[in-house]
């Protein structure tokens, strides 16, 4: 007899969970009748097999009433930020302490996991150092509860090339916190790489492009301060008024990724401009982040289908900043044009901005691009696995075979046939530890 609507016993060595409908995210099919056996000590998924009788013994989960996935991964987060609609981005690293900010990112931690995130690879404290890399500790020595987390600390860029611009820099003026890790040069791009990964970075990241030129035109970013007059146009992320430059050459670029597969490190670059796209492909990097600006050809995205270079096209941060006709739009096509041309997309929203707990907003936006609903579910779970690093993750998640992280969501409805069932999480389980069950929230002590 089922004990569907109980709470599994955490004195249990091993427990099974039934399903009726199981997405295999290697063969991007759904799978009837297949149970799964949990080593609850371990975390790991011990057996996998093919139901023969629907007697189900006692004190096993019941979730043949659900679509089962692999737990999802959000491949751009950032733990620290908070919705921009709630606080300007520069109010948040500039003025809240470093306690409300520490605080608001355990709160969403607990808010992702429930939302059926297992996985975060969060790329940048904004302002708040090597902070990530304790938060990821104590996730993992079971202090709170989240999402398994990949962390970057700081970013990489070149000397002014991410920073706070403030027309307040003189002696005496405001002070603000850093944001990246500046190196200039091969052999200081080298360095910068080392001190990362001795901070306690999982992933290595850096900005192949910026906006670096904001004061050259400032907006108004103060109560009663007077504009510009006759800047050039342009609105959104860029624009004549603050184009994307390059950070970095291509020699530089190279250097950082070979220093970060020396110590197995993977590498994620920021990359906006074709020019930066292209670099960071031949560099050789593991992701290329946001994209968002027109490609002229199709080189870069065959380029990046041959080194396996996976693309986080972060709609959902570039529809705060885009309008719908037009940039949007063509943002759309573009992702829909890096699928149809074979290169791997991973399902990363750049999630902070957007509040955690909608980090789905990402596949419901990779889905109305055009790309197939079981290449999005795969998007957001074994690719998102290879966007941490895959192998040199240390653990083997995004996919339910025997010997993964038992990482296991259940949603009510069919997000094939109806796209509002990615929000209907009913069961979390990461790690083998029941977080959600019948929809509601569990040992979130």
């Amino acid at each position: 007899m089922s004990t569907q609507g109980k709470h599994v016993a955490a004195t249990r060595q091993t427990v099974t969970i039934h399903t009726s409908r199981l997405f295999d995210s290697k063969q991007k099919i759904f799978s009837k009748n297949i149970s799964i056996e949990v080593d609850t000590q371990t975390g790991l998924i011990s057996k996998v097999y093919e139901r023969s009788s629907d007697q189900l013994p006692d004190g096993d989960i019941d979730l043949r009433h659900l679509t089962v996935l692999p737990g999802f991964v959000d491949a751009h987060t950032h733990i620290f930020l908070h919705a921009y609609s709630e606080t300007p981005a520069i109010n948040q690293m500039r003025d809240e302490s470093s306690v409300e900010r520490i605080i608001r990112a355990t709160n969403h931690c607990r808010t992702a996991l429930l939302a059926g995130y297992t996985t975060y690879r969060d790329l940048g404290t904004e302002g708040l150092g090597d902070a990530d890399v304790h938060l990821r500790n104590a996730v993992n020595r079971g202090l709170l509860p989240g999402p398994r987390l990949f962390v970057a600390t700081e970013p990489l860029a070149s000397s002014g090339g991410y920073e706070m611009r403030l027309e307040s820099r003189a002696p005496g003026g405001t002070s603000v916190p850093r944001l990246s890790d500046s190196c200039d040069g091969p052999w200081g791009a080298r360095a910068a790489v080392r001190r990362r990964v001795a901070a306690g970075a999982d992933v290595v990241k850096f900005y192949a492009d910026y906006r670096t030129k904001a004061l050259r035109y400032p907006t108004e970013s103060w109560p009663g301060a007077k504009p510009i007059e006759f800047p050039p146009p342009g609105a959104g992320l860029s624009s004549d008024r603050n184009p994307n430059f390059l950070l970095f050459s291509q020699e530089e670029m190279d250097a950082i990724v070979a220093e970060a597969k020396m110590v197995k490190a993977p590498v994620a670059s920021h990359a906006c401009t074709p020019e930066g796209v292209l670099m960071a492909a031949k560099a050789g990097v593991t992701t290329i982040e946001h994209g968002y600006e027109t490609l002229e050809d199709d080189y870069a995205f065959r380029l990046m289908k041959k080194n396996g270079t996976i693309f986080v096209p972060t709609l959902s941060v570039l529809e705060l900043f885009y309008p719908r006709k037009g940039g949007f739009d063509n943002i759309l096509r573009q992702t829909r044009n890096a699928f149809n041309k074979g290169v791997k997309l991973a399902c990363g929203g750049d999630t902070g901005p957007f509040p955690h707990g909608d980090n789905a907003r990402e596949m419901e936006l990779m889905s109305e691009a055009g790309v197939p609903m079981v290449s999005v579910l795969q998007a957001a779970t074994l690719h998102g696995w290879e966007a941490c690093g895959g192998s040199l993750c240390g653990r083997r998640f995004g996919c339910l075979d025997e010997g993964c992280a038992a990482d296991i969501v259940a949603l009510d409805g069919d997000p094939t046939n109806d796209i509002k069932a990615l929000r209907k999480v009913h069961f979390v389980m990461k790690d083998g530890k029941v977080w959600k069950q019948n929809g509601v929230p569990v040992n979130m002590v």
